[in-house]
């Protein structure tokens, strides 16, 4: 697990400990990532990479997603339609939105003597979770 990255910055230097080359198609990647709170499909990346003018062929950027999201440098949402890519936050949920595909961050904490209760009965020590939530839009 990675450690929390709390910028751009922080993720060059969590790479580099990694022994990850950092390329230039690796930090557009990277930077367009940081500089957006959505959560992104390896298409869209590819085509706002290439609005930017940064040249970055479409079987790289989906090399260099795979890489980061397996290095923990970058979270990787697996969805039935395709997988969505963000940058590293503090520890979070999701809520899924059914009508639109939409995916919100959310933080959730749950109560410790339900945590206690999963540890008693799993017998592991719980250091993590995500919770993932699946809504739709209320009616006004």
């Amino acid at each position: 697990m990675a450690p929390h990255l709390k910028s751009y910055e922080d993720c060059l230097a969590y790479c580099a400990q990694q022994g990850m080359r950092l390329s230039k198609q690796r930090q557009f990647i990277l930077k367009l990532l940081w500089n957006t709170d959505e959560h992104l499909s390896a298409r869209a990346i590819y085509d706002r990479l290439n609005q930017q003018n940064a040249k970055v062929g479409h079987t790289s950027v989906y090399q260099n997603l795979d890489a980061l999201a397996r290095a923990g440098a970058i979270e990787r949402v697996e969805r039935a339609e395709g997988c969505l890519y963000s940058h590293q936050t503090l520890p979070h949920s999701h809520v899924h939105c059914l009508e639109d595909g939409s995916l919100f961050d959310v933080v959730v904490a749950l109560p410790s003597d339900l945590v206690t209760a999963i540890e008693l009965q799993t017998g592991l020590k719980v250091i993590d979770y995500r919770i993932e939530f699946f809504a739709y839009r209320e009616e006004k």
